[in-house]
Formats: structure tokens, C-alpha cells, sequence
């Protein structure tokens, strides 16, 4: 039987939380746990109930330490762990393009693989004390998978810094170049989570997909490419039936009524 190192629930509010459950490993990337992540995202994706994604880890002190440092280093013949690196860009364009907000819980270190999961996320939430980078350099590995979305992410003398020397920045300081949304104290950071993934799943889910989407396919495309893009995804939204009823909500002073698609 397959140990269950990723765990996956879904509350009433439409809320999936996906835990990396791997601690004695401290969540390492390996081939194992990636197939399960991405079959808990893909499950995520598909799913009418689920409208907001929290990842975060069940290591008291860790999310998780990136790759699996000893696969790296085994004997594995060469064309068969370079087949095996595509769950790292799979990963990264499945968070980007599941149609749902993806919100990493990060309650421990990011390190290494898992920096370059934080990233690819829509919102971070970072617990005061965590750390965050790429000290892949330190181990005689450099981390080229996750430097695509360094760059689209951090300012790139800074990038540089990190992936060049290794060394890691703790959640105050990710919080001041921009990795991260929030830092929160240990003792209010489950609740302010919780808090989090209920207001952005109170949105509408189809809105939400509409726009997640447009930015997906639109952030690399040059101004004019991206606005005319983006005029047509306005004009789909416009036949939505939840713009009417977000703006009949909003003039009745009350909740509004969203459609599940």
C-alpha cells in the first residue's frame, strides 16, 4: 500500500488543504511525493467543491527542504533522473494553471525546490521565523529549475545573491523584497490562515478561474499582446451570470449568490 505522504481535505467552505506529510524525509521532493502532490492538485483542479488551495506541511519546523538530495547523488543512470526532472516544471505550470488560488501555507523553512513551489503560488503566507532560499549552491548543485521563477519574482541582483551564495533570508526580510504577503506571529498564524483561504474562497469561483487564467497566459506577453488578451477575457466575463449578481449583491447590501462553475 502506498504510504499517504501528501494528505488532501476539503472543508465547507471549499477550502483544500494539502499537507506535505513526509517529516522524517523534512518533506524532501522526491519522485514519490511529487506524484502524490501533483495528483492532490490535479484532484483539486477537477473538483466543482474546492475553490481555494492552502499547501503547507505537517513538519513542525520544516515545508519542506526542497529535491531529494540522494537521488541526486545515486547511481541512477543519467537519462532516467533526467526524465524524472519534469515533476518539477509539471508542478510549477500546474499551480499556475489550476483555475483556483493557491495559497502556501509556509510554516516552516522553504528551501531549495519547495522556494520555487512557494513562488509559483498565488499568495504566501509566511510564519515569523521561517526561512526562505536556495542553498542548492552550498552542496555543489545549482538551482536551475527554480530560477525562472526567481527572476519573475525578485528583483534580480537579489536573485543573484541568493542562488550565488546560498544563503537564506528569513520571513521579515522575504516580506521587504516582496516574496511573501503576510508574516505572522506563531500564535495567530493558523487562524490568520484560515481567515485568509475563507475570504478568498467567499469570491466568485468563476471569476476567479476567468482572471487566474488571464494572468497565467498573459504575464509574459508584451503590453499589447497581454491587453488584447485581456479585453477578450473581460468580454467573456461580461456574460457571466455572477458579475449580474455580485452587482445585485452589492445594491442590496447582502451576500451574494455565487454559481459553483
Amino acid at each position: 500500500m502506498t504510504t499517504e505522504i501528501v494528505r488532501s481535505e476539503t472543508d465547507e467552505h471549499g477550502i483544500c488543504t494539502i499537507t506535505l506529510n513526509s517529516p522524517e524525509t523534512r518533506n524532501a521532493l522526491g519522485d514519490e511525493l511529487l506524484d502524490q502532490l501533483h495528483e492532490a492538485l490535479d484532484s483539486a483542479r477537477r473538483s466543482v467543491e474546492v475553490r481555494v488551495v492552502v499547501l503547507t506541511s505537517s513538519h513542525d519546523r520544516i515545508f519542506s527542504a526542497g529535491g531529494d538530495l540522494k537521488a541526486f547523488a545515486s547511481d541512477v543512470p543519467t537519462i532516467d533522473k533526467y526524465a524524472g526532472l519534469d515533476r518539477f516544471p509539471r508542478l510549477y505550470r500546474l499551480i499556475g494553471a489550476l483555475g483556483k488560488p493557491v495559497i502556501c501555507a509556509a510554516n516552516g523553512d522553504v528551501l531549495a525546490g519547495a522556494f520555487g513551489v512557494a513562488l509559483a503560488c498565488d499568495l504566501v503566507i509566511a510564519k515569523r521565523g521561517v526561512r526562505f532560499g536556495c542553498p542548492e549552491i552550498n552542496v555543489g548543485v545549482f538551482p536551475f529549475m527554480i530560477s525562472a521563477l526567481i527572476y519573475r519574482n525578485i528583483d534580480r541582483l537579489k536573485a543573484n545573491e541568493l542562488m550565488m551564495l546560498g544563503e537564506l533570508v528569513d520571513a521579515d526580510e522575504a516580506l521587504a523584497l516582496g516574496m511573501v504577503n503576510w508574516v505572522v506571529p506563531a500564535e495567530d498564524y493558523d487562524d490568520y490562515v484560515t481567515d485568509i483561504a475563507r475570504r478568498v474562497a467567499a469570491k466568485s469561483p468563476l471569476l476567479m478561474r476567468l482572471g487566474k487564467n488571464a494572468i497565467n497566459a498573459t504575464r509574459d506577453m508584451s503590453l499589447d499582446e497581454a491587453l488584447d488578451s485581456l479585453q477578450s477575457q473581460l468580454a467573456l466575463a461580461f456574460t457571466t451570470e455572477d458579475i449580474g449578481e455580485g452587482v445585485a449583491a452589492f445594491r442590496d447590501k447582502r451576500a451574494p449568490v455565487w454559481r459553483l462553475r
